[in-house]
């Protein structure tokens, strides 16, 4: 088994690909409150690495671009607007989120609602179709 890494503050952190990566980062900064700490442009307006933090969390992302990454990935729009995965993030008041993401265009796939194992949250689509969910509840806090 590989030993978790001792120092880290999230030891899972969500990749992910854009067509206009450096707008991307305007709107996940502006809507749903990520903070910039590292971004590292490519060629001709890209982006080749860029860091997003969240709280202890983060997600780190790129333009979506023809090499041996990216080709293993597919865009939402791509496939019929469906993922195999959603980032989770936790926050203090889902509330507030969800009315900046509506106010800001995002699609809203879920409405806010109380949740049956605790805290509230909803789930959305960001500027280029990606699948997010914001809620309260917080698995890592013993109730």
């Amino acid at each position: 088994m590989t030993p978790k890494p001792a120092h880290t503050r999230s030891t899972i952190i969500p990749c992910l690909r854009y067509r206009d990566a450096p707008a991307a980062i305007d709107w996940l900064c502006a809507v749903f409150g990520f903070e910039r700490q590292l971004i590292v442009p490519g060629d001709n307006g890209t982006i080749a690495h860029a860091q997003l933090s969240f709280g202890n969390g983060m997600i780190m992302l790129g333009s979506v671009l023809d090499n041996e990454f990216g080709k293993n990935m597919a865009q939402p729009d791509e496939i019929g607007g469906r993922e195999t995965q959603c980032p989770c993030v936790i926050v203090e008041d889902a509330d507030v989120v969800y009315n900046i993401a509506k106010a800001a265009g995002a699609t809203i796939d879920r409405e806010i609602q109380d949740e049956d194992y605790g805290g509230r949250g909803f789930s959305c689509r960001d500027l280029e179709g990606h699948h997010w969910y914001f809620g309260t509840y917080d698995p890592w806090k013993s109730e």
